[in-house]
């Protein structure tokens, strides 16, 4: 219940200061927030890795690094699209009144819902105990409606699929989460995305819990990069 106030809070404060920029300020304040957050969570590891490998790599920073590069990277290429848009917006074209509450309310929601959804995927990458808020990696086990409808995972599968499709460079391009696995010898590879679990399990092991599982029951612990209690294994950009 506290974690769908934390997130209906957001939504409604980011609604509100994104509708009074007016419809099209609202609009480029959308287009800005999707394109910052898609850029930001499939550069963060890279990012993250840089970080560790050049100005901290203790156990401590490791467990940082993640979340400080996600958060960080989505805030300057706010600053940045925000100081572009300022440039490019039209401030004489006129729009009809109800075209015009209506496009702000629409846009300011859908910011607040992606903003949202960003920040509570970011969640999972933070050294934060397991269960805090009500926050866990399995949907299922969150209280509240909002915090069950996961805003998180869907974020997450809509910067898979951009990756995979529209942003991919190539047939062998890289994509976000996308490692692939033989479900049984000689079987063709699939895909299969584990963010969530590979970041519960590094959680886990920092607070001395036992490995977060699967859906299906099954152990999910892969070993960190660096050869310690840091950043999840996984494919990087």
């Amino acid at each position: 219940m506290i974690l769908d106030i934390i997130l209906v809070g957001i939504v409604a404060v980011i609604t509100w200061c994104v509708a009074s920029e007016g419809a099209w300020g609202a609009a480029l304040m959308l287009v800005s927030v999707v394109i910052s957050g898609l850029l930001a969570t499939s550069l963060f590891e890279v990012t993250a890795d840089f970080l560790q490998n050049n100005l901290a790599d203790s156990d401590e920073w490791q467990h940082r690094w993640d979340v400080i590069a996600l958060v960080g990277l989505f805030s300057g290429f706010m600053f940045a699209f925000r100081k572009i848009t300022e440039r490019i917006m039209p401030v004489h074209i006129e729009v009809q009144a109800l075209v015009y509450d209506v496009t702000r309310w629409a846009a300011g929601l859908a910011t607040g819902y992606v903003t949202m959804a960003f920040l509570l995927a970011a969640f999972h990458t933070a050294p934060l105990p397991p269960d805090m808020l009500g926050f866990t990696p399995e949907p299922q086990r969150r209280g509240g409606p909002l915090g069950r409808s996961a805003p998180d995972m869907q974020w997450l599968g809509f910067v898979h699929h951009m990756t995979e499709t529209a942003f991919r460079n190539g047939a062998n391009g890289p994509i976000f989460d996308g490692p692939r696995f033989e479900l049984y010898p000689g079987a063709e590879p699939q895909i299969l995305p584990s963010f969530p679990i590979r970041y519960a399990s590094r959680r886990d092991r920092y607070y001395g819990g036992t490995p977060a599982k699967a859906s299906g029951g099954s152990s999910a612990s892969p070993a960190p990069s660096g050869g310690g209690a840091g950043r999840p294994s996984g494919p990087r950009f």
